[in-house]
């Protein structure tokens, strides 16, 4: 059996769902989220808690991965997700531009300009080296993330560049320092 699959989701009060074929669609107080159900998987309600449940062994490996869906799901239209970066570095930093676009000037020769999705909000500090990417689907908070820590990746020599706030990095030795 599936540990993670037989936990169950607890559903808040204002939270609701909808089943519409293998697409699971749960609204809540901050919006609507869409989660694609493998075949196989059922939800059973219980009163205040879901339950994903299979129909047989065969669906043994995707059972987690059904119930945590619909779990990120239920969790981001109540509390919704955010993940934060740092940018680390002489003269980087980022700044809003418009409504949906972020400037990065991370020591290349241009400003770079990021275009958010729709559904991602982010907020920079005033000193404009902390970014939160914020929204209720959690695969998309994350692709953003991943893709504005892509424009220039931590530097193991210098560990400049864009990380995430609670990423560990080691420092490596420069040639000076190996012998």
């Amino acid at each position: 059996m599936s540990r993670i699959g037989k936990k169950p989701i607890p559903l808040p009060k204002g939270v609701t769902y909808s089943l519409a074929g293998s697409t699971v669609v749960v609204n809540g107080p901050k919006g609507t989220v869409s989660a694609l159900l493998p075949t196989g998987i059922t939800i059973v309600e219980n009163p205040g808690e879901l339950l994903a449940q299979r129909q047989n062994d065969s669906q043994a490996a995707v059972h987690g991965l059904a119930r945590a869906l619909l779990f990120n799901a239920v969790e981001g239209v109540t509390n919704g997700w955010k993940k934060e970066l740092d940018v680390v570095g002489i003269g980087y930093r980022v700044e809003l531009k418009g409504k949906g676009m972020v400037v990065f000037t991370l020591g290349y020769s241009h400003p770079i300009e990021f275009p958010l999705p729709t559904g991602i909000d982010v907020v920079i500090d005033p000193k404009q080296t902390h970014v939160t990417v914020s929204g209720i689907d959690r695969q998309k908070v994350g692709q953003v993330a991943a893709d504005m820590r892509s424009l220039r990746k931590p530097d193991p020599y210098k560990n400049k560049g864009v990380r995430y706030s609670n990423e560990k990095l080691k420092k490596k030795v420069g040639k000076t320092g190996a012998k």
